[in-house]
């Protein structure tokens, strides 16, 4: 039997378009290429631009997790105090990376599938001086979205708090404006919504942040610092550390996708199609972790129906064509992780939630009508 197209549809890495691919595939330049520097350049204004900061953008090789680390290392130093606003397993990771630094670590957490109310945030603030705030706009281990607009207009109350958005599985897909929201530090990965391939990471600095950087002097930090890189993303002819150069080009190709859709439009159509995928689901028995108002629009994390296996499921969806994410925390075995941000097409999607049929078939969970989740999908994203 011929096997079919595998599908990778967890929470990243995302599925590349051939464009982007081509891009990763070129011939190998030296990071002083005027060609090349000449690219690096363009993509750091483009991001600025797109994403509406007076600040800076940094674009550097390493993961997300290393993005959180530049975060926390340029705008705190020991002994300061920290909120953590967590909203799942990502947003607890915050915990140990700022306790590791000697930061004083406060935790509000929310139940899963659920957010911390703005409120409460409010006032847990008036409590003490936070040197900084962190909220994980879409948690992957439980695919909710924060309120992060919300967050910040009501930060305009604690001017010293600098503002720190994880974007990394909502750049790009949830609406995101950095100074706009009063956001002081974003970051997101590559690997995510923008579709290429891990190894890179980008975080913008608004003016209040790059401000605390200047009044902490020296930091220990040496690769995150940003007064390595700042010089670099002024003139990527300069050199600090070798850059991730076939991935900045794919970067590039991606940010001219998501300027020729627009990021409005993006975000429409992640909107429409989380939506319809999650009504398709539904349908044919499975729940959403996520509670109605704060549902990500770039994964849907789904709980199964009673009796259905977990490790048989993801099993036979893999042998469909299609690779799931399991559950995290206290949901393992309970549910998958369906991502679906990007640059997916609703091909992609149409395919995957056969497959996901035919798996639960094979799977001994029969309840349900083959095509039901493909019809209800197809209606609601024609409507």
């Amino acid at each position: 039997m011929m096997k079919p197209k595998r599908l990778v549809m967890i929470p990243g890495p995302t599925p590349v378009v051939s464009g982007i691919r081509e891009q990763m595939g070129r011939e190998v330049a030296g990071y002083g290429d005027p060609d090349f520097v000449s690219d690096y350049k363009s993509v750091i204004e483009d991001l600025k631009a797109m994403f509406r900061t007076k600040g800076e953008v940094f674009v550097v090789a390493g993961s997300g997790t290393l993005a959180m680390e530049m975060a926390i290392s340029n705008t705190t130093k020991r002994d300061d105090n920290v909120l953590i606003v967590s909203h799942g397993f990502f947003g607890d990771r915050f915990i140990d990376l700022c306790k590791r630094k000697g930061l004083n670590v406060d935790v509000l957490a929310s139940e899963w599938g659920d957010v911390v109310p703005v409120s409460e945030i409010e006032k847990k603030l008036c409590e003490k001086n936070y040197a900084a705030v962190t909220v994980t706009h879409v948690d992957t281990s439980t695919g909710v979205r924060a309120e992060i607009k919300e967050i910040g207009a009501m930060l305009k109350k604690f001017p010293d708090t600098i503002y720190i958005v994880d974007g990394v599985c909502a750049t790009g897909a949830e609406i995101e404006y950095v100074d706009d929201f009063g956001i002081d530090v974003l970051f997101t990965a590559s690997q995510k919504a923008f579709g290429v391939s891990s190894g890179l990471y980008m975080l913008w600095a608004g003016e209040k942040a790059l401000e605390r950087r200047k009044s902490l002097g020296i930091i220990p930090e040496f690769y995150v610092d940003f007064d390595k890189w700042q010089p670099i993303m002024d003139n990527p002819a300069k050199y600090f550390a070798t850059p991730a150069i076939n991935l900045v080009w794919a970067l590039k190709e991606s940010v001219r996708i998501m300027k020729e859709e627009g990021l409005e439009e993006r975000y429409l159509r992640h909107e429409k199609n989380s939506h319809a995928i999650r009504s398709g689901l539904s349908a044919i028995g499975f729940k959403v972790l996520a509670k109605e108002p704060y549902r990500a629009v770039t994964l849907s994390n789904l709980i199964y129906p009673e009796g259905l296996d977990d490790a048989t499921f993801r099993a036979k969806a893999l042998e469909e064509g299609v690779l799931v994410a399991g559950g995290l925390g206290p949901y393992v075995g309970k549910m998958f992780r369906f991502g679906h941000m990007g640059n997916v097409d609703i091909h992609e999607l149409i395919a995957t939630l056969a497959a996901i049929e035919r798996a639960l078939f094979k799977s001994g969970y029969k309840d349900f009508d083959f095509g039901k989740s493909v019809g209800v999908f197809q209606r609601e994203i024609v409507l």
